[in-house]
């Protein structure tokens, strides 16, 4: 039991997994699940006892019980003591301090990382501001590499995300060739099929593949179909570079998408057999959502904020090349508007870098939602200033396929131009090469194709 008297009121939180939850800033989802704070002073009052919870607690008192949950087995048995051993003696509170001082550098944050759960991530999180959460993300560093680097200091990279409602080749290469014109792409060339099965998504890999082969463009591709779809392919010879698969943070919720841990380990392994990487083997795409557990009534208990924090030590355990949190696609009965939907954009990435994940923002809003496009241009900014490793390029930043709003290949310009970022160093290189971009990563002033892409793309065939 954890109680405080405030403002001549005892608040009475019945286990660490009641705190957290009333602890959490407000957002639809938890109203929704009924796990919120009544009103603003119960929140406070769960803020302030949580600050005063030992950071050991998170060790010793689970939110979802061990003997039924395999997410909550993987993050007991891989916490890495040693690692957390400089940190041991500490609050939520005084973690919070720690990492807001200088003593917390990137360096340090790198070391302690292997030592931190998602609970305890999630703790600190509910106890900061939006520029807190900003300033310690901005100091995280997280390096991953397949075809070429991701995560460098100064660079934002993005997926090329080409969707076409009913994958007709032509449509997804005109978007594609868009892209790639705008210096997008260099995280991942990354289509969402229309249809998931083998046939389609083998198509969509052979498509991808002759791309990457015809121009030499130093990145990586995917198809984000389902896990199984995706081993099926492998299988049968089909050029795959990265798996992908949506997880979360519950046992109950991974296996509403159809997947647990050991078929996410044969994926990977699979993968690597391949050796398709050229600087590295971060073979795995993950993404993520809060909302998601409770949409598949598997949340047990918890707030969603703690839930998707919960999805980072499965992605952590498989090395990925990109973690990405698709934060307002799932809509408005989880994050309602874009207040709720900008704090948890910078919740997730905070949390996720802190855990040593190479977190990617798909910085998004559904139509029924309380959100425009000024709030993601907001969202945008501040995840590019926290140091954001990628963000999505969708044409005109309206997705037509997945019929949802997210951020376009201009957007990408526009934050790269403001803050001085530029795209994965290797892609850089080719762009540059190319004439697609000048060697002070700006659009050419000349209106013509640059003369590597005159030659037509012919995908029917291939």
């Amino acid at each position: 039991m954890y109680q405080i008297h405030l403002a001549g009121t005892t608040y009475q939180f019945k286990n660490l997994r009641t705190l957290m939850a009333k602890a959490s800033p407000a957002r639809s989802g938890d109203f929704l699940a009924g796990v919120a704070a009544s009103n603003h002073l119960e929140r406070v009052a769960a803020q302030w006892v949580l600050a005063d919870v030992p950071l050991k607690q998170f060790l010793n008192e689970v939110l979802v019980p061990y003997e039924s949950d395999e997410v909550t087995r993987l993050i007991i048995d891989s916490h890495d003591a040693l690692a957390f051993a400089s940190i041991q003696h500490l609050t939520v509170g005084d973690f919070r301090n720690w990492l807001l001082s200088e003593q917390a550098d990137s360096a340090s944050l790198a070391l302690i990382a292997p030592g931190l759960t998602p609970e305890m991530v999630a703790a600190v999180s509910k106890i900061m501001r939006l520029q807190d959460l900003v300033l310690v993300a901005k100091k995280c560093r997280v390096i991953t590499r397949f075809r070429n680097t991701i995560g460098l200091e100064n660079r934002l990279s993005t997926r090329l995300q080409p969707n076409h409602p009913t994958d007709d080749p032509a449509g997804i290469a005109a978007s594609l060739v868009d892209g790639l014109l705008y210096g997008c792409g260099d995280a991942v060339i990354g289509i969402n099929p229309a249809t998931d099965n083998l046939e389609a998504t083998t198509r969509l890999l052979y498509l991808l593949d002759a791309v990457i082969e015809r121009y030499q463009i130093p990145t990586q591709t995917c198809v984000l179909a389902h896990v199984t779809t995706l081993l099926k392919a492998i299988n049968q010879g089909t050029p795959v570079d990265l798996v992908f698969q949506s997880i979360a943070g519950t046992q109950k919720a991974n296996e509403s998408f159809g997947i647990n841990l050991s078929l996410l380990q044969e994926a990977q392994q699979a993968a690597l057999a391949l050796k398709r990487g050229t600087v590295g083997d971060n073979c795995m795409y993950f993404e993520t959502g809060q909302g998601s557990a409770l949409s598949a009534n598997a949340h047990e208990g918890m707030d969603q904020q703690t839930c998707e924090a919960r999805a980072y030590a499965v992605a952590r355990h498989f090395k990925p090349l990109l973690v990405n949190t698709v934060v307002g696609f799932i809509g408005p009965e989880y994050l309602y508007d874009g207040k709720q939907i900008i704090r948890a954009g910078l919740e997730d990435h905070f949390c996720g870098k802190l855990l040593g994940l190479p977190m990617g923002c798909d910085i998004c809003y559904t139509n029924h939602a309380e959100a425009d496009q000024d709030d993601m241009d907001v969202l945008l900014t501040q995840f590019a200033v926290a140091g954001g490793t990628f963000i999505m390029g969708v044409p005109g930043a309206d997705d037509v396929m997945l019929n949802y709003q997210s951020t376009s290949f201009h957007d990408a310009l526009y934050v790269r131009q403001v803050l001085g970022l530029r795209p994965a160093p290797e892609f850089e290189q080719w762009l540059q090469e190319h004439h697609i971009f000048d060697t002070h990563n700006r659009l050419p002033s000349a209106s013509q194709i640059p003369a590597l892409f005159k030659p037509a793309f012919v995908f029917a065939d291939e």
